[in-house]
């Protein structure tokens, strides 16, 4: 049986991965999607149809269905996660740390579980972030965990190039999704990042391309191409004073 499956299925892009994905691969049995808002996840099977197998809790800590189903899967997309902008010193605990469980643990979790379940030409695709080019004050552990995710994700795919199985990591700029809903419900977020914001499918329709075809990095628009060569040759304390005045 071959399946995908994709965490954060709910909203945004995770949910834009599903309908793409559904309609690109047509040879997939299934595609198991994951997230906690299992009335969301309903719509989206009622939507695309029965394909679609509901796990609505972290599959990484309940793999039974992976030992027992023992799946061929063909695409991974890790795409759940959250940021907060703000003070890290003023912050809210549980949301800051919470970044780290999600975003980070998580991610590595669920991979770790589903890579022995995994053939040749077979695709992992995890959402990083342009937040992992460069550290963000406002954004600093938001940043620092899409910079472990970018920087795990170029590790894994060279351990498992030998297998024929690529890793992606997407680093989209800002999204129109609800992700600053929660992110900045104070409306925090600097001008600069709502002028770029970009649409999720072109986002997404780019992962899956670039993922096709074996690229390590997924990065859409002139925009954020700019910014991860400047992230690149410019002193990062320069770029930090820079983004902190905009």
């Amino acid at each position: 049986m071959k399946v995908a499956i994709v965490t954060g299925a709910s909203s945004g892009l995770g949910r834009e991965f599903v309908k793409q994905i559904a309609e690109k691969y047509s040879k997939l049995d299934e595609i198991w999607v994951v997230a906690r808002r299992e009335n969301l996840l309903e719509e989206l099977k009622n939507e695309i149809g029965d394909k679609i197998k509901i796990f609505a809790y972290d599959l990484a800590d309940n793999y039974e269905e992976l030992e027992s189903s023992n799946p061929d899967v063909k695409i991974l997309v890790n795409a759940a996660g959250y940021g907060k902008v703000g003070n890290f010193s003023e912050g809210n605990y549980d949301e800051e740390t919470g970044m780290v469980d999600i975003n980070c643990r998580a991610l590595t979790a669920i991979t770790y579980m589903v890579i022995p379940h995994m053939s040749k030409k077979s695709k992992i695709i995890n959402f990083a972030s342009a937040a992992a080019f460069l550290p963000q004050p406002s954004f600093a552990v938001y940043a620092a965990t899409k910079a472990y995710v970018l920087s795990f994700s170029r590790a894994l795919g060279m351990e498992l190039k030998d297998r024929g199985i690529s890793v992606t990591a997407v680093c989209p700029g800002p999204v129109k999704t609800g992700f600053f809903d929660v992110a900045d419900p104070d409306k925090k977020t600097p001008l600069y990042k709502k002028i770029m914001m970009a649409k999720p499918g072109k986002v997404v329709q780019k992962a899956i391309n670039d993922s096709a075809v074996g690229n390590e990095l997924s990065v859409y628009g002139v925009k954020m191409n700019v910014f991860r060569v400047l992230s690149r040759i410019l002193p990062h304390r320069w770029l930090m004073k820079l983004s902190t005045k905009m």
